[in-house]
């Protein structure tokens, strides 16, 4: 296998393992971020239209970019927003997991529905219409969407009013506009991360995930990253788990789980049937390409991401997802200024982030959690205060 195409909304993360694995990897993305073409072979932009919706993006359009490169494309890897919407239906090798088991899962309603028939711990779920059967505080959010930014906490009926509202304003498509209502858990954010075959799950890596951080974004539950790995005495727990329910599911290559850890014990908030944005702090903690292994999955391999502990002096990793306070045109100088630190996901010259959409993410490694956090939060001083000098 040599030629890979990665095909989602943000797919950065996936085409630069990929290149470090050796791989000439193609990608078409809504971003194509500075450092994506810099990893890439070859790389189109998306055009979304203002929405991160893949239902409105035809297949004969992107059978149009795909054939645009004039590359015989070993394989097809789906990516964020991209799971589900017919990729097998193209002629090519497909990477990801099998549409009806990628319907159950993406869909937040169905997946309750599995949990609950398999006996596993998780917030009981309603439609949005059946929100009076659930006791409050409730947290509203997309059935099918994720990355946190549409979720909503309901304590009272005003704050359903207020939702109601907000979902007009934001306007939200059609196909995204399957609301569910969840019990709302208190507890850690945290999550899984698995390598598995239809025979055989290996959970490599529990991480903390960084949910709603003040400092990095004024969204309350929005996704700000994760720190690899999560020292909690459930994981061992959570990693059993999470293997069980992969071979449930019948997923194949990479997935994760996400959890809350309340008093109680984890509790599964969802599975994320695809590569996860903890990508970055899972390979650099465990040493482990998760391009490859995601390939070596498909070919019924996963003995390579065994005893992954043995004889490996343990580092923390973090990356932080920094949102934009302002809106930002990015100027040569403030990409420069960027550079300067441990970046990924970096925007181009004359783009406009407008407030409250990531901006950059901050890399960061250490001997501790606290080291990492202390790293992450002097790079967003840097980045916050370098901008405020140049956007005065």
């Amino acid at each position: 296998m040599k030629n890979i195409l990665v095909i989602g909304f943000s797919t950065r993360n996936i085409v630069c393992s990929g290149k470090r694995a050796g791989y000439n990897m193609y990608s078409i993305d809504a971003f194509c971020d500075y450092d994506l073409l810099h990893c890439s072979a070859g790389a189109k932009k998306l055009d979304i239209g203002g929405t991160f919706d893949a239902n409105h993006i035809s297949l004969e359009e992107l059978a149009d970019l795909i054939e645009s490169f004039n590359v015989d494309f070993d394989a097809i890897i789906p990516g964020s927003g991209f799971e589900a919407i017919g990729l097998e239906r193209l002629p090519y090798r497909v990477l990801g997991n099998e549409p009806g088991a990628m319907r159950e899962v993406s869909d937040k309603y169905c997946l309750s529905m599995i949990l609950k028939r398999l006996k596993i711990s998780h917030p009981e779920t309603v439609l949005l219409s059946e929100i009076d059967k659930l006791s409050l505080p409730a947290i509203v959010k997309p059935s099918c969407s994720g990355g946190g930014i549409f979720n909503m906490k309901i304590e009272n009926e005003v704050d359903i009013k207020v939702l109601h509202d907000k979902l007009r304003n934001l306007k939200i498509p059609d196909g995204k506009s399957k609301m569910i209502a969840q019990e709302f858990i208190y507890g850690t954010p945290a999550s899984v991360s698995v390598i598995s075959t239809k025979e055989k799950a290996i959970a490599i890596a529990v991480n903390e995930q960084l949910i709603g951080v003040p400092w990095l974004t004024g969204l309350p539950f929005a996704y700000c990253g994760n720190i690899t790995p999560y020292d909690t005495p459930f994981a061992v727990e959570m990693k059993r788990i999470s293997e069980e329910l992969i071979l449930e599911l019948g997923l194949v290559g990479s997935n994760g789980v996400d959890f809350i850890i309340s008093e109680s014990g984890p509790v599964i908030i969802e599975v994320n049937a695809r590569f996860q944005g903890s990508l970055d702090t899972v390979e650099m903690a465990t040493g482990v390409n998760l391009l490859d292994a995601h390939l070596e999955a498909f070919e019924g391999n996963v003995h390579h991401v065994e005893n992954l502990d043995e004889g490996r002096e343990k580092q923390y990793v973090g990356r932080a997802i920094l949102y934009a306070g302002q809106e930002i045109r990015i100027t040569e100088i403030a990409q420069k200024m960027l550079l300067e630190k441990d970046v990924c996901d970096i925007p181009n010259t004359g783009q406009v982030i407008s407030p409250d959409e990531p901006m950059i993410s901050i890399l960061c490694s250490g001997k501790s959690r606290k080291d990492v956090l202390s790293g992450i939060e002097e790079s967003v001083m840097f980045i916050r205060e370098s901008l405020n000098l140049l956007y005065s």
